[in-house]
């Protein structure tokens, strides 16, 4: 039983962390979108940090004592990217362990991934193009 209660619990997280691609795609540079598609959460290497529909620019940060504060600065339309709207100025608390560090960024901007529920799967701080 308590096999078949953790195996449900783990099938519903990997449910919430999948990616969204409802097309989004179809405008984004190819370098651009293969670079969305190949990250991997930091701190859980086998799972995506989703894609762009749950990006959002972060161009500004503060650090926090030892914690990083993304400040989304994203004022692209939300619905071409089916995503929710998060507004810009909005302060959010990165993890440590969702600091991404490995990959170069050849967009330009920092970038926080969300989910629906403003869980941090990943954050890439501004530079690194």
């Amino acid at each position: 039983m308590m096999r078949l209660v953790l195996c449900t619990a783990f099938g519903f997280l990997m449910s919430v962390a999948s990616a969204r691609d409802y097309g989004q795609w179809e405008a984004t540079d190819p370098q651009i979108r293969q670079w969305y598609q190949a990250l991997m959460q930091p701190d859980n290497p086998a799972v995506s940090c989703c894609g762009e529909a749950d990006a959002y620019w972060a161009d500004s940060f503060e650090v926090d004592g030892d914690r990083y504060v993304a400040i989304v600065t994203d004022s692209r339309p939300d619905e071409p990217l089916r995503r929710k709207h998060v507004d810009v100025g909005t302060k959010i608390v990165v993890p440590n362990h969702k600091l991404k560090y490995d990959q170069s960024n050849p967009t330009g901007h920092g970038v926080i991934f969300l989910s629906r529920g403003d869980y941090v799967y990943c954050y890439i701080a501004p530079g690194g193009v």
